[in-house]
């Protein structure tokens, strides 16, 4: 498994990292839909993992009301040392009005309870799983530079963060002298490429690691769909979410996905999980599973690599509308702004 620096920190992660959003889950509650593993089965799977290679493995505090991050715990067990355990707080984790956010409050509270959930003395990669408008951002900063000084929390990531958000917090940081952002935990894939305006320059600009979340966009790229097929049943996807325009577009990446898949002889799910290992900045993309044998059949993504060609038709077939800003830099500034151009690499500034 290929191992990679997590942005501009020296914290190495294997290239397919393990969501564990599918622990948990009860019948009679949302995370329900998306995963009920626990016990043996997720002992088999974080096993599975680590033998395989695979070091991150990434939960919140909020999955399935923490029961993600005991099973988590509870699954690493003596490998715990194996593992690079990344978390996340920010979400509604009781009642009251200060039961979530990035205040100091909520921040110090949830950490510790996350500690104990996971049955462990540190957090190697601590996210913000949204970004809080009410508190400032050196309140938040502040707060996480401190779970670092006091050793439960080794590095510090967002999740979900819009450019400039990210990067006053970069600044916020740089100002009061703490610890940066390593990382961003974002949405990206062949049906969600607005990354690309904002995030993904930034990531380059400033060192920041991108780990994706839903790679198969909810299972729309895992080879369930095809062009004038029903929907398959006992899936997230409702068939009005599928309609018009958004499913000839589904439809015309499906079936890229498909020939690139038959030529290689791999499945669907591989190449478009492989098309985003080739992207720039992408440090590690989250696979989940409900059974070990879900897990083995991601895995074998992280072996494909993708030619040029093979990327550029799908960075063509995926491509969506420009929208403004962006669109500007691209069409009038292009050689001034090389990262909007397709087919050219972009590269910061400070490695020029």
């Amino acid at each position: 498994m290929e191992m990679r620096n997590l942005g501009r920190s020296g914290l190495r992660v294997s290239v397919l990292g393990f969501g564990a959003m599918t622990f948990g889950g009860t019948a009679d509650s949302p995370f329900g839909r998306i995963g009920t593993t626990a016990g043996t089965e997720a002992g088999r799977i974080v096993a599975r993992c680590l033998d395989a290679g695979v070091n991150l493995f990434d939960t919140a505090n909020s999955y399935a009301d923490g029961r993600s991050e005991e099973i988590l715990g509870k699954a690493l067990g003596a490998r715990r040392h194996q593992a690079i355990v990344a978390t996340k707080a920010y979400n509604r984790t009781g009642p009251g009005p200060n039961d979530l956010g990035a205040s100091r409050h909520y921040l110090m509270r949830a950490c510790e309870d996350s500690l104990r959930r996971l049955g462990t003395d540190h957090i190697d990669l601590y996210q913000l799983h949204n970004y809080d408008g009410m508190t400032p951002q050196d309140e938040t900063v502040r707060a996480l530079e401190d779970l670092v000084r006091a050793g439960k929390v080794r590095y510090v990531g967002v999740s979900n963060y819009s450019g400039w958000h990210l990067m006053k917090g970069l600044a916020t940081a740089d100002r009061l002298g703490c610890g940066r952002y390593v990382s961003q935990q974002i949405s990206y894939s062949l049906l969600q490429r607005h990354a690309e305006n904002e995030l993904v320059p930034l990531a380059l600009e400033e060192g920041v690691g991108i780990l994706v979340w839903s790679p198969l966009q909810g299972g729309l790229l895992s080879g369930k769909y095809r062009r004038g097929q029903a929907l398959p049943g006992g899936t997230r996807i409702s068939g009005g979410e599928l309609e018009g325009e958004r499913r000839e577009h589904l439809d015309a990446i499906v079936d890229l996905l498909t020939g690139i898949a038959s030529d290689r002889g791999v499945a669907i799910a591989h190449v478009a999980l492989a098309w985003l290992l080739r992207k720039p900045a992408v440090t590690s993309v989250l696979v989940g599973a409900r059974t070990e044998t879900q897990l083995v059949e991601n895995l074998a993504a992280a072996e494909l690599e993708l030619g040029d060609d093979e990327v550029l038709r799908l960075d063509r077939a995926s491509e969506s509308p420009w929208i403004y800003p962006y669109s500007m830099y691209r069409t009038f500034g292009g050689e001034r702004n090389p990262y909007y151009l397709r087919g050219e690499p972009f590269r910061s500034w400070r490695d020029r």
